[in-house]
């Protein structure tokens, strides 16, 4: 199996782990310091989680308490797996009003089954406790079987992704969706797997995670065999580069082993360095490997895997955002302790983009604060506190762009501040343009939402395309699915109809016939109606009925006459040829109905194809019937009855009943030859006398009356088929028999109804949906007797529109709102039209503007704005606009509040004398109760005999007595309720004496005329200002002291009344406005004493030429308590000593520097200086170093043959010789620096800080195994010359060695005790590290086996070695340029067990033959053996009289008879031997007498007996929602039939019970106790001898 690295925590500094008890039982507290501050306490439970036995599919619930200070944090784990946080699986809660803690299982599964730990964390300690969750599977699971059948067997699933060629390659084809996201799941994080499954519509959770075990196992066991370890996995990440990287972090067990990449299933290729070729590229370091993708773009997107030897390691999804900048991050220049500004504007929202500073990805934190605006498009980064290290190059990256921009630090010029640290700067760099940028950002978020609102349209009518052609496939699907059947019907109608003529014709009187007439009159028209159960129609004067059975019907409208055509019935095949049958102006044309049932509507005489014909005749040309009756080109219905495209009556048309002859029928709608209607086209509708509109068809089976068309089975009718009328006396047609009606009509679902009196033509039928009835209503024609007039009323629109319009919909709802009372509180959304009006409610009623309340519209944004908020105004608001709504809550909040001028007056300062009094009021509001607390200095106060404390409603006050000076400082008022808390800060200055000015004396100058001295003012000023400094002078020898006065505030003074000489004595007071201070008194100074100054630096030279020296020197620390007048500077020749004057002795230096001139050219020298001051010079300064006196010198060039000579796993040894002088261009190399720079840096960093004379160095404390880069620099007084490199990057490691075993006697062969730690340690050397493999009998070893590496040794422990653990342990050390093998057996065993059964034989007299069972050992240890001992009467002892058998016999000679003989047999292995197994005792038998043994007659026991309860139902109180267990022990034989009742009825069928019965002891079990629970229980057992009851209550708890 794979073995990951883990990473123990550190323990934090100070962690005792001290063990506490806990008041509640069963938790522990571990409390990590010593000693607890003062009112800190460790985290304890005051209400732990109680255990949970449950059923499967309820809810569970584990609810804890915690207290500590501070507040603990609480975490939940399990003991097997980790918990998996969804809403649908498990939750962790905290309920602020009960300080609850609860994890929730919303409906517990069986996996759900472990024990469960609570660990309650704060800084100071730890508490944990353990809970059990016991889950009662309840039978057959649905579900279950269901996620068993739907969920993929992972095996299988593994076997798709594992689809290899035989090189150890993915096929080559792109992943299909369920490959892609299993591989993603492989390798997430646990808190990204929601996010996954929501994104690929995952819905089984708990079956996804199972199924993802399962996975995980089986490839930690494929990585197993080419990988050890695998440390680091980090997913894809964007760097500020244009690049994105890949790390892995793995050792692989052969570093030949092949590694593949591959982008959602296709192999990528790369180069193994970075070249710039290709864009992928994979870079190892070590162990560490690191794919990079370069020049990013949007066809880098997918999923990419990572293969070793054809086994998936790693898989990660690179996702990228279509984002760009729009406006870049610039240069910033900032000043010290300055904050820094860099912000930047992206074309569409991100929640947080990454910011990288020199190459380092940055976080929240003390230094670094990221900002995101609302609308996520304005992201700024603050680097706070500008230091010198801050500056560099700062990215930010976005998607796959990026910019970066330089963050410039200037240091703190200023001399006297360098070991200080400035004040912070409240100016931020960077900040500004703040309005230009909203400016942009709010042009990207309108151009992103107008993009989004096309990408939506397109979508919408790519959605409504894709509708329409799978409407339309259905329609042509289901439309040649009833052709066939009308078909199918017409032929056996057509076979009904010519049996029926033909019984007819015999004579046969095959079906009954009705004829009714309904109406009379040359004016009145009658509808149709086609039923299951009648057929009937009005038809005019020319109504016939063919021989064959089939009739051409004719009709007319009021004004216009109708005639039937020559051929006037159809022939038996059905078809109408209306030869004859002219239509007259505005009536309607004839219409054929065939035997068999199939319609062919002709129209025009000769049955030729006509235009409609409307009241005016006239033909319109774009193809509708509009008002004027006018009919569409091509709208017209085909002689072989096939309907024109986009023939659709208008609305005005249609309603005013003026609709064409034959009426069109919308595109497709045909009707066929065979009689079937073809699909209708959108709101197809017709005329008198028309066809089926969309989706409509006439059915082939059923036959249609005069004048109408019947709907097809599941047919939708729009517009429906349109009713006829008659203008004579009309007569019903005769109906069909009930058999044939029951044939023709056997595929209709629907049945149409058609009724109404003509006018001038008939009004159209309105379709309804399929299993509907159909119903058509027509207007009175003129002169129309008897018929009913009734208003037609349209459904819906003519033709529906397919358009759906969204509407208005909010593009920014409401958010919930947190006011104070007494200020003002608005809410506000953003809907997407500007005219849209809509209503306010409150708590469901509806609110309008009042005098606390305006309700405004801007443009698209509706704000509702409470001005001053009172407890009345909390609530839940709702928006509704155009039926959509949008909902908040305003949570009104009373926090405690100070009034703004009293707040304002208590900051004043208060400044008070010493011992006085000091009083501060503060009035407040807030909602009560409100805690008040006083501060000192940040120390609480609390009533003591100088502090009192009054609080009272709306108000506190602070009184301090007897103040002193250490009193003052800052006072504090904090007040704090449920809501929040408030604090106002003041000052308290306690006045009192300064205290004496302090020393020690500076002496600026102690001349013969004058004495001039500094001190230090006072540590305490008394918080006055100083007002003067008091002096008095004593002249040394003398008794009194003369006042000098008040010489001002300032803390020097220089005494000019002074004699050469003598010495004075000075003291000091300070005065303020309170007093005077106590004195402090100087020592003595003299007037006018020799002080010479001290030396000053050594010179040092600047620049040196063959004419001049340029030199400079700094002054000396003592001058000797005078001013420095000027020095003296001496030269001396290298080899001479004597020294000889720069400068004349009369004329000395003014400033710190001087150009000697007095030079000779080629000569060495070196110099010195002494400073001068009113005593005279000073000593001379040490000497500067030899300088010759010549023209500078050049740089010296590169070195030459640079090499390795020597390496370590920590040190890196060079040599190289000096670089040659060119005249005039390389001069002589002095010294010499050598610098490295590690391989992922791009910075240099020296080796040595002083140059080395020497051609030789040892580079130390380096990485081990890292790689770097060495170069070697030559230096003069000229300058440094050019760096020479070495050609490649090092290694830091020693030279390679094939590795080599060092122990000079190694054992082959170990035997270890079972039971016992088995250890074997070897030392080898090789270089670089090797590869140490461990096998046992040809496989890697167990995950028991623990292997310890370190450097040139490995060791194999087995903790406690089995008999299982014998083997051969080969290791394996294996580097670059060799390996190396070594085996050792390991022989695991223990003591043997004895042998079996000892028996004795007599084969041969004189001989016994022992045999035995063998041990149970010797088919585990191959080396087990036994050995035979013996002892007789005669001889007491034991002797050894067989060992080292190999078999289970052994034949004992020189038995004599009549002795007793006993016989031992052992076990023996390489530990010892077994205990003994004895044989009985041998002797050779005697005959005896025959024995008889007589059995006393045994009587028989009745044990029967009635029941009884010898442990009787106890009380019992539980609490509600607990578990209550209740028990008793009853005897009786036979066994007693045991029941359980509950106010008298039984519960032995009750589920919510469990009740056992096991040896007599009785048991019931309530799962969760309520209040329904509470009554008496009683058990009673009966048998056949009697019967016992025992009773208990039971009380439940809230």
């Amino acid at each position: 199996m794979l073995r990951k690295t883990k990473e123990a925590e550190p323990t934090a500094t100070g962690q005792a782990g001290i063990r506490k008890k806990s008041k509640v039982p069963g938790v522990m507290i571990t409390q990590f310091k010593e000693e607890l501050p003062e009112g800190k306490t460790t985290p304890d439970f005051t209400r732990k989680p109680i255990a949970l036995t449950i059923q499967e599919g309820k809810f569970a619930v584990f609810k804890a308490i915690v207290v500590g200070d501070p507040t603990p944090k609480v975490t939940w784990s399990r003991a097997n797996g980790e918990i998996f946080f969804h809403s649908d699986v498990c939750m962790q809660k905290y309920d602020e009003a009960s300080h609850e803690h609860t994890l929730e299982f919303p409906k517990v599964a069986a996996e759900d089954a472990d024990t469960y730990k609570c660990y309650a964390t704060n800084e100071y300690g730890k508490a944990v406790c353990t809970v059990v969750l016991n889950v009662i599977e309840m039978g057959f699971s649905k579900t279950k079987e269901l996620q068993k059948i739907q969920v993929e067997d992972p095996t299988d699933l593994r076997k798709k992704l594992k689809k290899r060629n035989s090189d150890g390659t993915r096929e080559h084809k792109p992943m299909e969706p369920d490959e892609k996201v299993w591989e993603i799941l492989l390798s997430a994080d646990k808190k990204d797997y929601e996010r996954i499954c929501t994104e690929y519509g995952i819905t089984d959770f708990r079956g996804m995670l199972k199924k993802l075990a399962q996975m995980k196992r089986e490839r930690e066991e494929e990585i197993a065999q080419f990988i050890t370890h695998i440390r680091t996995l980090k997913p894809i990440e964007v760097k500020d580069e244009d690049c994105a990287t890949i790390e892995l972090d793995m050792d692989l067990l052969d570093s030949g082993s092949k590694i593949f990449l591959y982008k959602d299933g296709v192999m990528v290729p790369f180069t193994k360095e970075d070249g710039e070729g290709m864009r992928h590229s994979l870079k190892q370091v070590g162990k560490k490997y690191i794919f990079t993708i370069k020049n990013l773009s949007k066809e880098d997107a997918g999923l990419y895997s990572v293969d070793v030897e054809g086994v998936n390691v790693f898989s990660t999804d690179f996702k990228v955002s279509e984002v760009d900048f729009a406006v870049k991050i610039k240069e910033v220049k900032a000043e010290e302790r300055q904050d820094a500004l860099l912000q930047c504007v992206l074309t569409a929202p991100i929640d947080e983009i990454k910011w990288y500073g020199k190459n380092s990805l940055l976080s929240n934190s003390e230094k670094h604060e990221i900002i995101v605006s609302e609308d996520k498009l304005i992201h700024k980064l603050m680097v706070r506190d500008c230091m010198p290290l801050d500056a560099g190059i700062y990215a930010a990256v976005a998607g796959i762009k990026s910019c970066n921009a330089w963050l410039i630090v200037e240091a703190d010029k200023d001399p006297a501040k360098k070991a200080k640290k400035g004040e912070r700067k409240t100016i931020i760099a960077g900040a500004g343009n703040d309005e230009d940028l909203l400016r942009i950002a709010k042009e990207q978020q309108e151009r992103y939402q107008k993009e989004m609102e096309e990408k939506m349209e397109l979508a919408k009518k790519a959605q409504a395309e894709k509708e329409a052609a799978e409407a339309a496939a259905r329609a042509e699907k289901e439309a040649a699915k009833k052709a066939e059947a009308e078909a199918k019907a017409a032929a056996k109608a057509a076979a009904k109809a010519a049996a029926k003529s033909k019984r007819a014709a015999a004579g046969k009187d095959g079906a009954k016939r009705k004829t009714k007439k309904k109406g009379a009159g040359a004016d009145s028209g009658a509808g149709f109606s086609t039923d299951r159960d009648r057929g009937t129609g009005t038809a005019g004067d020319g109504t016939g009925i063919g021989a064959g059975g089939t009739a051409a019907i004719g009709t007319a409208g009021a004004k216009g006459s109708a005639a039937v055509g020559a051929g006037g019935a159809a022939g038996a095949g059905g078809t109408a040829g209306a030869a004859g049958g002219a239509a007259g102006s505005g009536g309607a044309a004839g219409a054929a109905i065939g035997a068999g049932g199939a319609t062919d509507a002709a129209i025009g005489a000769g049955g030729a194809t006509g235009a409609a014909i409307g009241a005016g005749g006239a033909t319109g040309v774009g193809g509708v019937i509009g008002a004027g009756g006018a009919a569409g080109a091509g709208g017209v219905i085909g002689a072989s009855g096939v309907a024109g495209a986009g023939g659709t009556a208008g609305a005005s048309g249609a309603a005013s009943g003026v609709a064409g002859a034959g009426g069109a029928s919308g595109a497709g709608g045909a009707i066929g030859a065979g009689g079937a209607a073809g699909t209708g086209g959108a709101g197809g509708t017709l005329g008198a006398g028309g066809a089926a509109g969309v989706g409509g068809a006439i059915d082939a089976g059923g036959a249609t009356d005069a004048g109408g068309a019947a709907a097809g089975a599941n047919s939708r009718v729009v517009g429906g088929t349109t009713g006829a009328t008659a203008g004579g006396d009309g007569e019903d047609l005769e109906e069909f028999s009930e058999e044939d009606e029951d044939d023709s009509f056997e595929d209709s679902d629907e049945d149409t109804e058609g009724e109404g009196d003509g006018e001038e033509g008939g009004d159209g039928m309105r379709g309804e949906r399929g299993n509907e009835e159909g119903e058509a209503e027509g207007d009175e024609g003129e002169g129309g007797k008897g018929g009913k007039r009734k208003k037609r009323i349209r459904a819906g629109p003519l033709i529906p529109d397919t358009v759906i319009d969204p509407g208005v919909h909010f593009q920014a709802g409401l958010s919930d709102c947190k006011a104070i009372i007494g200020e003002a509180a608005v809410l506000e959304c953003k809907v997407s039209s500007e005219d849209c009006a809509g209503i306010w409610y409150k708590d469901g009623d509806e609110i309008k503007s009042s005098d606390n309340l305006t309700i405004s519209k801007e443009g698209c944004f509706h704000r509702l704005k409470i001005l001053k908020v009172s407890e009345e105004n909390a609530g839940k608001y709702k928006f509704e606009a155009d039926g959509r709504k949008t909902e908040a809550d305003i949570v009104v909040e009373d926090p405690p509040r100070f009034d703004a001028e009293e707040l304002q007056a208590f900051k004043t300062h208060v400044t008070v004398k010493k011992g006085h009094k000091a009083t501060f009021n503060m009035s407040f509001i807030g909602r009560d109760p409100i805690k008040v607390q006083w501060y000192r200095e940040g120390e609480e106060l609390s009533d003591e005999s100088n502090i009192k404390i009054e609080t009272s409603e709306g108000s506190s006050r602070l009184l301090l007595l007897k103040l002193q000076r250490k009193d003052s400082g800052e006072i504090k008022i904090k007040l704090k309720n449920e809501f929040g808390a408030v604090e106002a800060i003041s000052q308290l200055n306690v006045l009192d004496k300064p205290t004496p000015p302090m020393g020690p004396l500076e002496i600026v100058e102690a001349g013969s005329s004058a004495i001039e001295f500094k001190w230090r003012p006072p540590k305490d000023s008394g918080g006055c200002k100083i007002q003067n400094y008091i002096l008095e002078r004593q002249q040394v020898g003398r008794n009194t002291w003369k006042k000098v006065g008040p010489i001002g505030p300032d803390a020097k003074y220089r005494d000019s009344d002074v004699d050469h000489g003598r010495r004075y004595c000075y003291r000091l007071r300070v005065e303020t406005e309170i007093g005077l201070s106590e004195l402090m008194e100087t020592e003595d100074i003299q007037a006018g004493t020799k002080a010479y100054p001290g030396p000053p630096s050594a010179p040092k030279v600047v620049s040196a030429f063959k004419d001049c020296i340029n030199l400079t020197w700094s002054p000396p620390a003592d001058t000797g308590g005078t001013s420095i007048l000027g020095y003296n500077l001496e030269k001396r020749k290298k080899g001479s000593n004597l020294w000889g004057f720069v400068n004349p002795p009369n004329d000395m230096i003014k400033e710190k520097r001087f150009a000697v001139k007095d030079v000779v050219e080629g000569m060495e020298y070196e110099f010195r200086v002494s400073a001068i001051n009113n005593s005279g010079a000073g000593e001379f300064s040490t000497s500067s170093e030899f300088v010759f006196a010549r023209d500078p010198k050049k740089p010296p060039g590169k070195v030459l043959d640079l090499k390795v000579t020597d390496s370590t796993y920590t040190t890196v040894s060079l040599s190289w010789n000096k670089p040659k002088d060119v005249e005039k261009v390389e001069d002589e190399a002095k010294g010499y620096f050598v610098e490295i720079r590690p391989a992922e840096n791009t910075e240099w960093d020296r080796c040595n800080s002083n140059a080395i004379a020497m051609t030789t160095y040892t580079v130390k404390r380096m990485k081990s195994l890292a790689m770097y880069w060495v170069r070697v620099i030559a230096t003069n007084d000229g300058g440094e010359g050019p760096p020479q490199e070495l050609d490649n990057y090092i290694v830091v490691m020693p030279p390679p060695v094939r590795p080599r075993f060092t122990d000079a006697k190694i054992k082959s062969f170990m035997i270890v005790g079972a039971g016992n730690s088995a250890r074997f340690t070897i030392n080898f050397e090789a270089s670089p590290w090797p590869d140490v493999i461990w096998l046992k009998d040809g496989v890697p070893v167990s995950k028991k086996v623990t292997i310890s590496n370190a450097e040139g040794t490995s060791q194999l422990l087995i903790p406690s070695a089995e008999r299982s653990d014998t083997g051969i342990y080969t290791i394996i050390v294996k580097n670059i340029v060799g390996q190396e093998t070594f085996s050792v057996e390991i022989r695991v065993t223990d003591e043997p067990k004895p042998p079996g059964p000892v028996d004795l034989d007599e084969n041969v007299p004189g001989t016994v033959t022992i045999s035995w069972t063998a041990s149970p050992d010797e088919k585990r240890d191959d080396r087990l053996h036994y050995m035979v001992t013996k002892r007789d009467s005669v001889k007491r002892t034991w002797h050894t009289i067989g060992d080292r058998i190999f078999n289970n016999k052994f034949t004992a000679c020189n038995i004599m008879p009549g002795r007793e003989y006993w016989f031992r047999v052992y076990a023996k292995n390489d530990m010892g031997s077994s205990k003994p197994s004895e044989s009985p005792k041998w002797l050779i038998p005697a005959k005896k007498e025959k024995f008889i043994l007589k059995m006393p007659e045994s009587k028989v026991c009745n044990l029967q007996c009635p029941p009884k309860f010898f442990v009787p139902l106890k009380t019992h109180t539980a609490p509600q929602g607990y578990e209550c267990y209740m028990t008793c022990a009853v005897k009786g034989d036979p066994a007693p039939h045991v029941t359980w009742l509950r106010n008298n009825i039984s519960l032995n069928t009750n589920t919510n019970y469990l009740i056992s019965n096991t040896c007599g002891v009785c048991s019931l079990l309530i799962l969760t106790v309520g209040t329904k629970d509470t009554g008496e229980y009683k058990v009673v057992a009966e048998n056949s001898l009697g019967r016992a009851e025992s009773s208990t209550k039971l009380r439940v708890r809230e």
